[in-house]
């Protein structure tokens, strides 16, 4: 039948015999089919009651399932909405291809890395933060900005970085771009050639190569990148949370790495997920040891949202120079609002408190992950940021396919690889919206069940 509200019709294929059970299977449907999408909100309980001739009580019962499920989202005293995290179900796709991601864009549990929750972004906080920018700003800033941002912007990351990661830097040295592939793209029409991580995300690796640079691969084993094995003049490094594998920078690792840097090597240096470590202390950065032969970068993109596109280079004083006007010969111009509202938010402490607060989060979801893991699967990577590598004892592949058919997206460690070595699959359990997370292991789990011996 059809029901409608707000001059707006849904078609549900709604026997009304079949009562709140057949009521909760026709929206389940409509929800994978895609006729309902993210986002779209649904009539009150009461509406939707009257449409359909039932009791209030049923549409309530069966928007209370869906919420649990991980269908809608609700909250009180707003419209009840299809949750953001949803996915269709229909015609499953696998992107595929060496250099594409294997994952399920329809998958209805998204638990593929390299995203925060999207639902956790401050959107009060920013608003706030705002509104006392355009209050105070002089007409002045209205007009293109510094192309190497904004100068309150450089200072209030000068302050943030020595306290937080223990950086050397002032703001002169700083340059805002628009995130790490954006830094690695410039870079790449710097230098001729860089050694990243063997594993590493190929996404930046081609972004070097777009610019014009050989990438060749540089080994990591439980301690970190193998120092030693550097034969390139810039390595591209993630001491604090190897990306992939999750391992720290071992302390001779990186006296190391300082030492290979001072004798004529450039480092550049990506705090990846710095800001998200839970069993262990911080670490500092290695640009702290050597700022003139290190490049530091970092992004807002998992603190934030990497839809903020904002991101920062420390630069050694002889790169200064050179990569302002590299930055303006390929035509980047700086979101000078943006960068006024997250100086502000440095300044006034609510970046601080913003982080601690998804730190304890993530914490929680992190332990949640690993007490509903099969023994059998022991993951690497667990002590920080925001993903974790599984090792199956059988084949990568086989794994994967078992979560396909549960509609789980997650990453396979082999995309990571520029040379061959063992598989894995790589789970980020901040992805998804808090209503989805249990939902999104226990089909994780059911997965990983369904392989293990």
């Amino acid at each position: 039948m059809t029901s409608s509200w707000s001059s707006s019709d849904l078609h549900l294929d709604w026997i009304p015999s079949t009562g709140r059970r057949g009521l909760a299977d026709a929206l389940r449907r409509a929800i994978r089919e895609g006729r309902l999408s993210p986002g779209t909100p649904l009539p009150s309980t009461r509406a939707l009651a009257t449409d359909l001739g039932i009791a209030r009580g049923t549409v309530t019962r069966v928007y209370g399932d869906l919420a649990i499920e991980g269908y809608l989202s609700t909250s009180q005293g707003a419209a009840t909405r299809v949750a953001a995290g949803t996915r269709t179900t229909a015609e499953p796709r696998e992107q595929t291809g060496p250099d594409t991601p294997a994952r399920l864009r329809d998958a209805r549990w998204d638990l593929f890395p390299g995203r925060p929750d999207l639902s956790s972004f401050p959107r009060t906080m920013w608003a706030s933060a705002a509104r006392r920018v355009l209050q105070r700003i002089p007409a002045g800033s209205f007009d293109y900005g510094d192309p190497a941002g904004a100068a309150v912007l450089r200072g209030a990351l000068a302050r943030y970085l020595a306290r937080s990661r223990g950086v050397l830097a002032d703001p002169d040295r700083i340059v805002v771009c628009g995130g790490y592939l954006h830094a690695i793209t410039v870079l790449g029409h710097l230098f001729g050639e860089f050694a990243f991580e063997d594993p590493s995300l190929p996404e930046f690796r081609d972004a070097a190569a777009r610019g014009g640079a050989k990438v060749v691969p540089a080994p990591v084993d439980d301690r970190g990148i193998r120092v030693s094995e550097l034969n390139s003049p810039v390595a591209v490094v993630t001491p604090a949370h190897q990306y992939p594998l999750g391992v720290t920078l071992a302390p001779e690792r990186r006296a190391a790495l300082a030492g290979w840097a001072a004798g004529g090597g450039l480092v550049v240096e990506d705090d990846y997920d710095g800001e998200f470590r839970f069993d262990r202390q911080p670490v500092g950065a290695v640009q702290s040891l050597a700022p003139e032969r290190v490049i530091y970068a970092g992004t807002v993109s998992k603190t934030l949202s990497p839809a903020l596109r904002i991101g920062w280079l420390v630069l050694p004083r002889h790169l200064v120079g050179p990569v302002r006007e590299t930055m303006a010969a390929l035509g980047w111009r700086t979101p000078v609002l943006d960068h006024l509202i997250l100086a502000d938010l440095l300044t006034s402490g609510a970046y601080d408190r913003h982080v601690r607060q998804r730190r304890t989060a993530y914490r929680r979801r992190r332990d949640r992950l690993l007490a509903a893991l099969p023994p059998s699967f022991e993951p690497d990577g667990v002590s920080a940021g925001l993903h974790l590598v599984l090792r199956p004892h059988g084949e990568e592949e086989v794994v994967l396919r078992a979560l396909r058919k549960r509609s789980v997206a997650v990453d396979r460690l082999s995309r990571y690889r520029m040379r061959p070595g063992p598989g894995g699959i790589v789970v980020g359990y901040a992805t998804p919206a808090e209503h989805a997370f249990g939902p999104a292991v226990e089909a994780l789990v059911a997965g990983l069940r369904s392989v293990t011996p």
